[in-house]
């Protein structure tokens, strides 16, 4: 089986062969991966710093859509045919970009037909992450203002979309190229982060302080936490959480599989509730191009690999 991953920590992504998928365990399912979708987040696991469940020689890779091939003895709802999307960690063998793909049936969704395979594939990771930030710590209700900190990539862009379907007014920070698409996406206002005064323009646009604060940009929670009101949330989904202060509730948010919150995902794609652009979709050969591509972002669009081509 042809996969992309690496040789070792930190060693560059490349083209590997590996073994055949193992027989499937009672609660696994195997899958024929027809896109896998990239960020990164992938970057990291390369280099060792997301402990994945796969160690090298391994495929890399932690989302993707695909096919059921077959389903281990205790697996119910799930058959051959299906049309699935994963987020399939920890990882039973290999990751997600190979040809074929082991995963715990228990965080397998079913892929709705009218969403393509690309944009399936690259809806689990940021779409779970954005979920999980608004709906845990942050609790945003209908009615709340959520400041929103680096909305113009996908996940920042889901974000505003979900907390826009949700009721809530957002105040997103992006470059000036993403704010038409961050306002149709639903957020209220957008302000340009490499302007010097946007923390004031936001303060004065809530009317004051907000309640919630949602921060997706590296190095960014410590420039939201004095933006956000006595007993607030403020959520991050970076490693640089700022040190405790006032009462204000701070939280890192880690990405969870969760089939039935990737199931409600899809299914708000498939109804075009929120949307997702993928910008471009490589093969197998072009895999450290394409993780290349998704690590510098690409105007909120994102990137996927095609196993089959």
């Amino acid at each position: 089986m042809r996969g992309a991953g690496i040789d070792r920590f930190g060693g560059p992504v490349r083209v590997l062969l590996r073994p055949d998928p193992r027989a499937l365990r009672d609660d696994e399912v195997l899958i024929r991966v027809r896109a896998a979708g990239m960020g990164n987040w992938d970057d990291i696991a390369r280099t060792g710093g997301w402990a994945i469940g796969a160690v090298p020689p391994c495929a890399l890779g932690v989302e993707a859509a695909g096919v059921v091939i077959a389903a281990g003895t205790r697996v119910s709802g799930l058959r051959s045919g299906d049309g699935v999307l994963t987020h399939p960690l920890p990882l039973r063998q290999d990751g997600t970009w190979a040809e074929q793909l082991i995963a715990p049936a228990a965080l397998v969704a079913r892929k709705p037909a009218g969403v393509p395979w690309p944009e399936a594939a690259a809806l689990p990771v940021p779409g779970l992450t954005a979920l999980q930030a608004l709906t845990g710590s942050a609790q945003l209700a209908a009615g709340e203002t959520v400041l929103v900190n680096g909305a113009g990539g996908v996940t920042g862009g889901l974000l505003v979309q979900l907390a826009a379907l949700g009721g809530a007014r957002v105040i997103a920070t992006a470059s000036p190229a993403s704010a038409p698409r961050l306002r149709r996406a639903g957020a209220d206002l957008v302000l340009d982060y490499r302007q010097r005064d946007w923390p004031d323009r936001a303060r004065q646009a809530a009317g004051g302080l907000v309640p919630a604060a949602v921060n997706a940009a590296p190095g960014g929670a410590d420039r939201l936490l004095p933006l956000v009101a006595d007993g607030g949330r403020l959520t991050t989904l970076t490693s640089d959480p700022p040190d405790p202060a006032r009462q204000v509730r701070i939280e890192s948010v880690y990405v969870q599989p969760d089939a039935g919150q990737l199931g409600y995902l899809a299914q708000l794609l498939d109804r075009g509730a929120i949307t997702l652009a993928v910008r471009a979709s490589y093969p197998l050969d072009s895999a450290a191009e394409a993780l290349a591509q998704a690590r510098h972002g690409g105007g909120g669009a994102a990137v996927v690999l095609q196993p089959a081509g």
